[in-house]
C-alpha cells in the first residue's frame, strides 16, 4: 500500500511512517519544515521521500495520513482532498498497526517514553520487539510477536488502540484544550486501561486509584498496599539504585544510570512486565545498567565547564522531576533553565505552576511562546512575560538574545520544552566555543 503523511517529521508521524515502511508498503511525506529536526533520522535512513512543495504528484490509491498540526485549510491538506485521496486518521493507522501484534501499550501524563524504551532495551536483544517510541524512532519486522508503543492521550488518540497490556505511569491533567477536568482525563485512561487484558499501573498514583478496573490489575510503587514494592531507593550522583519486592518476596537489587525518583518508577514497570515475559532476573539487570534514554530525555552535552541538557519536559510536573535529576547528578553546579512554552491552552493552565517549579532553578530564561495546532486569540490572554513577572530574577529570551547565557555557562545549563529548542542549544554552543 502506498502511504503519505502530512507532518512526517512530528514525532508520532514520522514513527508511523517508518514502522509503516518496514511493513512493507511505499511511504512518503511533507512538512512545513525544511530545517533539519531530529525525528528525520530514520526516515532518511530508510530513504522515505519528504516533499516540501505542493505540486508533486500522489497516485488515486494513495491513504493519506496527517498531524494536528496541520489545520483543515492547510493547502496540502485540501490539495489532497482535491485529489480525491483516501484520507484516515492518525490514531486509527496506529491503532490497525496495534492489532496486529501482541502488543504493551505504555500510557500516563508522564514518563511514557522513557517507560517505551525501557521495555524495548529489555526485549529487543532477548525476545524480540517491534516498537513505537515518541521520540521519532520506530521499528517492524513481521516476525517479531511483540510491540511496545507509547500510547499518547493528547485527542483521545490511544482510545484506537488494542493493546494485550497497559502500564499506566501517571495521570495528571494535561492537555486542557481536549480535557475539561481531571475527572475526564481519568474516566478516559479508564476506557483506555479496560480494554487491555492485564494493566501495570502505579499505584501510589491517587488518580490511578481511582480508575474502576475491569482486567486483572498490578500495582507498583513505594507504597506497601501494592504488589511489587521499592524498597531502599538511593538516589546518587552515579546513577539511581533500589530493591523491589513482590510484596514481601525478594526479587532483586537494581540499579539505573537514570536520574530521579520518577524513573525508579518507571523502570520497576519494565521490570514487572519483563518478568511477565519471562526474562531472568539477571538478565533485566544486567540490561539495566546499560539503558541510553530515548532523544531529548535528559540529553547531555559537556563543553569544556558547560554541561548542557536538552530535555523534552513541557509540563510543570516534567520540570520539577528534571530539575531534581540534575541536582541528584550534579548537586554542585549552579543550575540555569531556559524553558520554551507550548501551547496557549497549556501555558495559560499552568501558569502558575510553571513559575513554581521554575524558581527551584538558580536563574530562569523563558522563551515566548510557540505554538503550531492554536490560535492565541480562541485562549484567554496569556504570554511568557506573565511567567516572567512571577519568577524572581527570571528574564526573556530567545534565538537573538541567546547572549544573556555567557555569565552562567560554568554550570549546568538546561533547555525544556516540547517545541524545538535546537536553535536555542545552536546559537548557545557558538557563543560559548
Amino acid at each position: 500500500m502506498k502511504y503519505y503523511c502530512i507532518g512526517i517529521k512530528g514525532t508520532g508521524m514520522s514513527t508511523l511512517a517508518q514502522m509503516l515502511y518496514d511493513m512493507g508498503n511505499s511511504v512518503s511525506g511533507y512538512d512545513d519544515a525544511k530545517d533539519y529536526k531530529f525525528t528525520e533520522k530514520g526516515l532518511k535512513d530508510r530513504g522515505i521521500k519528504i516533499f516540501y512543495d505542493n505540486e508533486h504528484p500522489l497516485d488515486k490509491d494513495t491513504i493519506v495520513t496527517y498531524s494536528k498540526a496541520f489545520s483543515e485549510d492547510h493547502r496540502e491538506i485540501k490539495r489532497v482532498k482535491e485529489l480525491g485521496l483516501t484520507i484516515k486518521p492518525y490514531n486509527e493507522v496506529v491503532g490497525d498497526i496495534t492489532a496486529k501484534f501482541n502488543t504493551i501499550s505504555v500510557c500516563g501524563t508522564h514518563g511514557k517514553t522513557t517507560t517505551t524504551s525501557l521495555l524495548k532495551h529489555l526485549f529487543e536483544k532477548t525476545i524480540g520487539c517491534n516498537y513505537f517510541i515518541g521520540d521519532g524512532t520506530g521499528h517492524i519486522e513481521m516476525k517479531n510477536d511483540l510491540l511496545v508503543i507509547e500510547s499518547d492521550e493528547f485527542n483521545r488518540h490511544f482510545l484506537a488502540y488494542h493493546p494485550k497490556t497497559a502500564i499506566i505511569t501517571c495521570i495528571e491533567l494535561e492537555h486542557t484544550e481536549i480535557y475539561k477536568d481531571l475527572e475526564d482525563t481519568i474516566r478516559t485512561f479508564e476506557k483506555f486501561a479496560n480494554k487491555a487484558e492485564l494493566v501495570i499501573a502505579n499505584g501510589d498514583d491517587k488518580n490511578i486509584r481511582a480508575i474502576n478496573f475491569t482486567k486483572k490489575v498490578i500495582f507498583y510503587g513505594e507504597n506497601e498496599d501494592n504488589d511489587y514494592i521499592i524498597r531502599n531507593m538511593k538516589l546518587e550522583t552515579s546513577g539511581s539504585y533500589f530493591d523491589l519486592y513482590k510484596k514481601e518476596t525478594f526479587i532483586g537489587s537494581f540499579m539505573i544510570p537514570l536520574y530521579g525518583k520518577h524513573m525508579v518508577l518507571n523502570a520497576a514497570a519494565s521490570i514487572i512486565e519483563a518478568l511477565n515475559k519471562n526474562l531472568d532476573v539477571t538478565t533485566i539487570k544486567t540490561s539495566l545498567t546499560s539503558f541510553h534514554n530515548a532523544a531529548r530525555r535528559f540529553a547531555e552535552t559537556k563543553i569544556g565547564k558547560t554541561i548542557i541538557i536538552d530535555d523534552y519536559a513541557h509540563h510543570p510536573t516534567e520540570i520539577k522531576v528534571t530539575l531534581e535529576a540534575i541536582k541528584q547528578k550534579y548537586p554542585d553546579k549552579k543550575l540555569t533553565v531556559v524553558f520554551r512554552p507550548n501551547t496557549y491552552s497549556r501555558t495559560s493552565a499552568f501558569k502558575k505552576e510553571f513559575a513554581e517549579v521554575l524558581r527551584e532553578a538558580d536563574k530562569a530564561f523563558i522563551t515566548p511562546i510557540l505554538c503550531d495546532r492554536e490560535k492565541k486569540e480562541d485562549y484567554p490572554p496569556i504570554k511568557s512575560e506573565d511567567i516572567v513577572s512571577l519568577v524572581p530574577n527570571s528574564e526573556l529570551i530567545d534565538e537573538d538574545t541567546i547572549s544573556k547565557l555567557i555569565p552562567y555557562k560554568d554550570g549546568v545549563v538546561a533547555f525544556m520544552g516540547c517545541a524545538t529548542v535546537s536553535h536555542l542549544i545552536e546559537n548557545f554552543r557558538k557563543v560559548i566555543e
